[in-house]
């Protein structure tokens, strides 16, 4: 166990945030933390960091919190550098003080044993070297300037002052400093904000091998599926923890409480029953030892909680067009985009009914392709038209989010405002619809969270019902709950979509299209998000056989000229297993070859791994069901409910694994 909180209560003022809090890290976990907007994870985050203590540390109870030795906790959030004028290098040096410390102690000695042979300093020096290695310090600049390219800076902006960078830029350089700081615990709080997809992709891999403790709080659900090993929801200020990522979790829960709602159910009808009984012949003198025996089976049963249904509470608009449009939507030709610098071309057609998503690394030109195409930039050369009887609506997260708009006005008149001709019964509907009810809609706009004021522009653009969505990261601000809610209304929607978004749960659910924004160019593929991922493998694993039968055949041609027997390889093939956290140079540097003679080996391998898990599952799923079969458990509600959910879990585990092994099984007889 690497840390432990027990039976925490934290408060503000009269409000109750967190209450009966039980928390665990052990060894090496990945643990998600997940809950409605402003449901108290980020306090859990700095409850563990130390920020906020408990309120009930003085009671009788047994609380606290545990750590097994002393453990380094690195927290990630919205951060303000005090010192704007110190460059960002010397900046992310500070995280270097015990190399450098180390590094000085080493001279030290060197200089020492050229007057002098002493045993203690050789073993103090072989000492500091071990040290050096743990702390990559013979390599401390090279994962640092790698590191910052890497989050889309410039080795030039190292020397930048850091004041000079915005805040999204200040909270990359914190996140940059905390990572290379290695802590034993890694709390991030919403880490994928401000990164795009490679970085996120990147990200991933690098946590899922980080050596250490890591504990997330993100909307991301795609990025928690792929790291999480365990997951803790915060609901009705409560938490509890569920084995398994983002996905196993959902599921969990809704096993859980369809069993409680059963087993609720069967236990009030028998309550009924005997209470119907017992008031039948409670005055038979016959009946007086029967119905004491049916008073005390009630009184000594195991209550089962009334299940509480899940807090799913979020805007439920479905609007629809006010016109339809012709099949030809919009139409771009070697469009020209940028500011003044031309930053992309783009040629891409979207027709009715598609959802086309606009991907690529940041600062590229997704955003601004869309403030092109809504007349906000003009564009640089090209052309764009949209078809008959187009008529859009532009989301942009950015404007949505400022605080541009006179603060002290309530919700009700800024949209009022927009839309005068419409009547109050008619705003306060359109509201509503996007949550703001009863007295929501007075509320002042400057009171406004990042989440309220994303649906409130929102509700705005679908108030003029057009017939193509034109939206910049409409997901930003959302929690998990909203985020499903508006895959359901653009699911639903009768129009078409063009949006921008690094979510990729979010345009996996919606995309049928994808733009990409590449290196030196723009490819638009007609497919979902599924697809477009294994098209693209395709298309890089002939390149890579192309590329490889090129060399033989330059190779081939040298021999025969030469007339040498042979050829000799100058590439380094040999995969290098990941040791604790993985080398930044290896997971930023790598570039990925494909050949179908690699893939084969990966999917090879990828087979036997499955096989060797679902063995493993199999095993626990019999363990499981020997421990219910236990008569001393038949009365102990919670324990076999906890054993069910494991069961559950393991179960679900076992139809994932199986359908992996079909897909590599498939994917291997497709390579053959």
């Amino acid at each position: 166990m690497r840390y432990q909180i027990r039976h925490a209560l934290v408060q503000y003022g009269a409000d109750t945030i967190l209450e009966d809090v039980n928390f665990e890290i052990r060894d090496n976990e990945k643990i998600a933390v997940v809950g409605r907007n402003g449901c108290g994870k980020t306090t859990l985050l700095k409850l563990i960091h130390g920020d906020i203590h408990m309120n009930n540390l003085d009671s009788d109870e047994t609380c606290g919190i545990t750590m097994a030795g002393k453990q380094r906790i690195g927290f990630l959030h919205q951060i303000s550098f005090p010192e704007v004028e110190t460059t960002v290098e010397d900046e992310i040096r500070k995280t270097y003080q015990p190399v450098f410390a180390c590094e000085a102690r080493m001279k030290e000695i060197e200089q020492q044993l050229q007057s002098v042979q002493d045993n203690a300093l050789l073993r103090e020096y072989d000492g500091l070297q071990q040290q050096m290695e743990a702390l990559r310090g013979y390599t401390w600049r090279q994962d640092m300037e790698i590191m910052f390219q890497r989050f889309g800076f410039a080795l030039k902006d190292l020397e930048r002052p850091i004041g000079s960078f915005s805040g999204g830029q200040q909270t990359k350089v914190a996140f940059i400093k905390l990572l290379l700081s290695r802590p034993d615990i890694m709390l991030l709080d919403e880490p994928t904000n401000h990164l795009d997809l490679p970085t996120i992709e990147w990200l991933e891999a690098y946590l899922k091998n980080y050596d250490k403790s890591v504990v997330i709080v993100s909307h991301d659900r795609m990025f928690l599926d792929r790291i999480i090993d365990v997951t803790y929801e915060i609901e009705y200020h409560r938490i509890r923890r569920y084995p398994g990522n983002y996905s196993a979790f959902v599921e969990q829960k809704k096993a859980a409480l369809a069993k409680q709602e059963k087993d609720y159910e069967a236990q009030q009808k028998e309550i009924q029953r005997l209470t119907e009984w017992i008031e039948k012949w409670k005055n038979t003198p016959t009946k007086v030892s029967a119905t004491r025996s049916k008073r005390m089976a009630i009184e000594h049963m195991v209550k089962i909680e009334k299940p509480r249904r899940f807090d799913t509470k979020a805007f439920h608009a479905l609007f629809q067009p006010r016109t339809t449009s012709y099949t030809e939507v919009l139409t771009a030709k070697n469009l020209g985009i940028g500011y003044g610098a031309e930053l992309s071309r783009v040629s891409f057609t979207l027709r009715k009914g598609e959802r086309l998503a606009v991907i690529g690394e940041n600062g590229i030109g997704k955003s601004t392709l869309l403030k092109t195409l809504t007349g906000i930039v003009e564009p640089l050369g090209g052309a764009f038209s949209f078809g008959p009887n187009v008529e859009w609506g532009y989301f942009d997260q950015q404007a949505a989010t400022e605080t541009h708009v006179d603060p002290e006005q309530t919700v009700l008149d800024n949209f009022w405002e927009e839309y005068p001709k419409l009547q109050r019964e008619q705003v306060r509907g359109a509201l509503g619809s996007f949550l703001f009810s009863g007295e929501d809609v007075d509320k002042k706009m400057g009171q406004l969270s990042g989440g309220e004021r994303v649906r409130l522009a929102l509700c705005k653009m679908f108030q003029t019902r057009p017939n193509l969505l034109i939206l910049d990261e409409p997901t930003n601000h959302m929690d998990i709950v909203g985020k499903e809610a508006l895959e359901q209304m653009l699911a639903a929607f009768q129009g078409t979509v063009l949006f921008v978004s690094h979510d990729r749960y979010f345009i996996r659910q919606i995309a049928t299209g994808i733009l990409e924004f590449g290196e030196g160019k723009v490819t638009q593929y007609p497919y979902p998000y599924e697809d477009y991922l294994h098209e693209k493998e395709k298309r890089l694993a002939l390149s890579g056989a192309a590329e490889k039968g090129g060399a033989a055949g330059a190779a081939a041609g040298g021999n025969a000229k030469g007339g040498a027997a042979g050829f000799s390889s100058g590439t380094d093939a040999k995969g290098r297993a990941l040791q604790s956290a993985p080398a930044i140079s290896d997971v930023f540097d790598k570039k990925t070859y494909y050949s179908p003679g690699k893939i084969k080996s990966r999917l090879t391998r990828q087979r036997e791994k499955y096989e060797t898990q679902i063995g493993e599952s199999e095993q626990r799923v019999a363990e499981l069901k020997l421990q219910m079969m236990n008569p001393d458990l038949a009365s102990d509600y919670e324990k076999l409910m906890e054993l069910q959910t494991q069961l559950d879990a393991e179960e679900q585990n076992q139809e994932s694994l199986l359908e992996r092994l079909l897909e590599t099984e498939t994917a291997l007889q497709e390579l053959e």
